[in-house]
């Protein structure tokens, strides 16, 4: 009879994470140090991740909104009522986002303007 050749997912490691106060936290770490579980060590912050992120925050946030709901600058700008060079020095930095084209940008692209500010 042939042997099983995958795991069930059950056997391979998980992770798990939590948001809490500092005390509480501090509570299930040391739980979960007693039965047998370590902290996952491998992290990575945001701009090691992504390096374009430390460079321009607001730009990046602006990019991944506007491919996350498939649009173009032009379609943007469509939509908006911004010029479409505009909208492309928001992205690379070269131009400030106020708050009346973060609202503008925000109802387009169903966010928060204030993510965009």
């Amino acid at each position: 009879m042939l042997e099983r050749t995958k795991k069930h997912p059950t056997e391979m490691p998980l992770e798990a994470r939590f948001v809490g106060t500092q005390e509480k936290i501090g509570k299930l770490r040391e739980y979960a140090r007693k039965i047998g579980l370590h902290e996952a060590t491998e992290t990575v912050s945001v701009e090691e991740a992504f390096p374009e992120y430390a460079a321009n925050p607001v730009g990046t946030v602006l990019s991944g909104y506007r491919h996350r709901e498939g649009f173009t600058q032009m379609e943007l700008a469509r939509q908006t009522g911004i010029p479409q060079r505009h909208i492309s020095e928001m992205e690379h930095g070269k131009r400030p986002i106020g708050k009346e084209s973060a609202r503008k940008l925000a109802k387009a692209l169903n966010c928060n303007y204030r993510m965009l500010l």
